[in-house]
């Protein structure tokens, strides 16, 4: 590409974000108590006890609102104090604040980690263990990446039932892969990143799809399909890896290398040439640490450094004397200082001192 071209070139500009928006006004939403469905208030589950259980359908009341990405998103307060945990009532698309907000009005950054990781996105403690009913923030003993989503009312085939959840979950998160069992009005949606699965379980929670269901989100058990446990855990050990390998030194990274193709059988030499590149590398950067010591730090701690070498700047003014005298007097003749003590003369070279006999 020519320079004219270059300057002729439409550069596409990443577009910033704005302010957020406050998603509703105070008043706005209804409060509404849950219905009576036993005989005592369990407020930390936030559901009645000892009566119906939670999953009676009329027991559920659909949400009064909801989060939209390209609408809602924007910048608040958690933009510059730092805070990495996103606003729990904004995922539910009813935070009064906006930019005011003290949390973050945007998805999570699957590639940036929490600060704790006992704790989801929202900023809640997670447990040792999940709720019989599979509900609540979740466990910290396991990645879970997969949302049940039951009361599901299936449109058609199974592959057209899949294409309206693809399209209502994709909102908030990369989707890996959608199960649906058909007949059965449930479906599993499997993430790429826990982090939006946690948001998108409170995000779709008692919302509806395309025909006006209330849908019932909650963490799915673990797939007891070998084939699926096998690529978990091969997918956890290459994060821990590549985790661990971000915070290795590269050295040591080719060295296990080389060890790992002399177990495997490569030849000798190709592994015997790597090691000798890591070793010339290393001494080196040794060499090359050592000099750089040596020119920063002071020859004692009461004579400055001089900015001609090691030499200081008493030598250098000493040198310069005797020059001056042997300038002034010539080579071969003895000088006097101001004590009367003879000052050898500075013509003579090492070869001009003779040798080292008694004579």
């Amino acid at each position: 590409m020519s320079s004219i071209e270059k300057s002729n070139a439409v550069v596409p500009k990443q577009k910033k974000l704005k302010p957020a928006r406050k998603q509703v006004k105070p008043g706005d939403v209804e409060k509404k108590e849950t219905p009576q469905t036993g005989k005592e208030y369990n407020i930390w589950y936030n559901k009645w006890a000892g009566g119906d259980r939670e999953d009676n359908y009329s027991n559920k009341v659909k949400s009064q609102t909801r989060c939209n990405i390209r609408k809602d998103a924007g910048l608040t307060r958690a933009n510059t104090t730092g805070i990495k945990y996103c606003c729990l009532f904004f995922s539910r698309g009813c935070c009064p604040y906006g930019w005011e907000c003290e949390y973050l009005h945007t998805l999570p950054d699957p590639l940036k980690a929490l600060p704790d990781s006992s704790k989801d996105c929202f900023a809640r403690d997670k447990f040792s263990d999940y709720r019989d009913d599979m509900g609540g923030v979740g466990s910290f003993n396991r990645q879970n990446r997969t949302l049940y989503i039951g009361r599901i009312k299936e449109t058609g085939n199974g592959q057209e039932t899949e294409e309206v959840i693809q399209r209502h979950f994709k909102e908030w998160g990369e989707v890996e892969r959608i199960r649906v069992l058909q007949y059965r009005s449930v479906a599993f949606v499997t993430y790429v990143s826990e982090l939006h699965a946690q948001f998108a379980k409170e995000a779709m929670a008692c919302q509806s799809l395309d025909n006006d269901e209330i849908l019932n989100v909650r963490w799915a058990t673990e797939d007891p399909n070998p084939v699926q446990k096998v690529a978990e855990k091969r997918r956890l050990e290459d994060i821990g890896q590549e985790a661990i390998k971000a915070r290795m030194d590269p050295r040591i990274v080719d060295a296990m290398r080389a060890v790992r193709a002399l177990e495997d059988g490569e030849t000798l030499d190709d592994a015997d040439e790597l090691m000798d590149v890591q070793h010339e590398n290393k001494d080196g950067e040794e060499q090359e640490a050592k000099r750089r010591k040596i020119e920063q730090e002071p020859l004692s701690p009461t004579e400055p450094r001089s900015p001609f070498g090691l030499l200081t700047e008493d030598a250098l003014e000493g040198m310069k004397y005797f020059a001056e005298i042997r300038k002034r007097n010539g080579p071969g003749q003895a000088t006097f200082n101001k004590t009367g003590i003879a000052i050898p003369p500075t013509g003579l070279g090492l070869g001009d001192y003779g040798s080292d006999e008694d004579e």
